[in-house]
């Protein structure tokens, strides 16, 4: 189930991610032609009772921007999905559409911007816009032991939640791959480099690789 945000739906806060992600949705890819893409702020996806959370950079342009739901529609969302599948974790092996039935065993998956960016590159006062959408999903998925920040960017961006709360310093929780911290409330922090086609390509991603950090993060919350 998607989280039920209306003021996120039609927020327009962000010109230049309004008019990136319209103009998007109005010339759209040509193998989507005959989709209505959804064009909107794309809110967070799963169960409300989730004991684990995927936390993204921001939707796909082709990707959540055209079907309305994070991780989905695009080549980071097949590549993410199938291995999620393989984990336990997810019922499907791909998150193709918002009707495909897809359901995260005790997830939930959601990102730090709503919107996509030009380049996939946010300013910070866009993620500064943005990041009161992602709170609210933090503090009321009250159940969640363990995060997974998939990027740098998303990584920063649980920090900074966590740093209007606790004395914390974020050179003292470095990114990197597989890496893993403690939060202050005791959650778990977990990082792995996203599964863009970029890294997966390049092979800086492997399916071992990211296999690997599912399953610590199974450790964590089973």
């Amino acid at each position: 189930m998607t989280f039920p945000e209306t003021n996120l739906l039609t927020c327009r806060a962000c010109p230049r991610l309004v008019a990136f992600r319209e103009s998007v949705a109005t010339a759209k890819r040509k193998q989507y032609a005959d989709w209505t893409y959804w064009g909107k702020p794309v809110p967070g996806y799963g169960d409300r009772q989730a004991t684990w959370m995927i936390v993204g950079l921001a939707p796909a342009a082709h990707g959540g921007n055209r079907t309305g739901r994070v991780f989905t529609g695009d080549k980071s969302a097949s590549f993410l999905f199938k291995h999620l599948f393989q984990s336990g974790l997810s019922n499907l092996p791909d998150s193709i559409e918002r009707n495909d039935g897809l359901i995260l065993r005790q997830g939930y998956m959601t990102a730090v911007l709503k919107c996509v960016p030009p380049q996939d590159k946010p300013q910070a006062v866009e993620l500064a816009q943005c990041r009161p959408y992602f709170t609210r999903e933090l503090e009321t998925l009250t159940n969640v032991k363990l995060i997974l920040a998939l990027g740098r960017i998303a990584f920063n961006g649980v920090l900074t939640y966590y740093q209007t709360r606790f004395p914390i310093k974020k050179r003292d929780f470095p990114f990197q791959h597989d890496g893993i911290n403690e939060l202050p409330d005791g959650k778990v922090l977990v990082s792995s480099y996203h599964p863009s086609p970029r890294n997966v390509n390049t092979h800086r991603l492997t399916s071992e690789m990211f296999l690997s950090v599912l399953a610590r993060c199974k450790e964590v919350i089973c």
